[in-house]
């Protein structure tokens, strides 16, 4: 995925006055990417070096992000496969579709080196970590929560079962493949096999006739 089609979608809320350029953020993200290919650190990066390689001022940049922190989730969800629309039209389909964009990822951060080496030093940074945990993480897990929250309303899921460690049970397997163990297939039909094997103990058990 180039970053050419990535769109950046900032954590800062747009302030009053002089309106918002996507170019500009663009050329922005793209610069501190720049920096990253070049080998430069997250801890060597400077808004003053940012600034001066996507050839902007600093208030431009401290116009639209508070710091480099939040800037650079930014950058890394601008580096990402969009989030997925839903079909709605089963529970199955839904976490079918939610695996499949988690399968993407994986392909996504294999084939790019320095997404490898980008995420290996957010996580060495609590206060990034922590943000892109809660900009990017959460809402993701949150739509998988509530998927499954919607097959139990259906009749899809079992009532009696703890959604968080459902959750877990689906997410699981795909994040080993893709995280844990970076030399495992991640063929199509992935996200169906883990989905479908999965449900099969988690379905509602009709009463047996008396």
């Amino acid at each position: 995925m180039s970053l050419a089609d990535s769109r950046p979608r900032p954590c800062t809320t747009p302030t009053r006055g002089r309106p918002r350029s996507e170019a500009v953020e663009q050329a922005i993200i793209e610069g501190v990417m720049q920096l990253l290919e070049e080998g430069v650190s997250l801890a060597e990066l400077s808004i003053e070096r940012i600034a001066r390689t996507a050839g902007v001022g600093k208030a431009t940049i401290y116009r639209r992000w508070s710091g480099k922190e939040e800037l650079f989730v930014d950058v890394m969800r601008a580096a990402e496969p969009e989030d997925p629309e839903l079909p709605g039209t089963s529970m199955r389909d839904d976490l079918v579709v939610l695996l499949e964009a988690l399968r993407r990822r994986g392909l996504v951060s294999r084939s790019s080196a320095i997404l490898h080496n980008v995420h290996a030093q957010m996580k060495s940074s609590p206060k990034i970590w922590a943000a892109y945990h809660a900009s990017v993480i959460t809402p993701r897990r949150n739509l998988g929560l509530e998927v499954l929250r919607r097959g139990q309303r259906n009749g899809e899921l079992r009532a009696d079962v703890d959604l968080e460690l459902v959750n877990d049970m689906f997410v699981g397997p795909m994040l080993t493949r893709s995280v844990l163990r970076p030399d495992a297939d991640l063929p199509e039909g992935l996200a169906e096999q883990i989905v479908d094997a999965v449900l099969e103990g988690l379905r509602p058990v009709s009463s047996p006739d008396l």
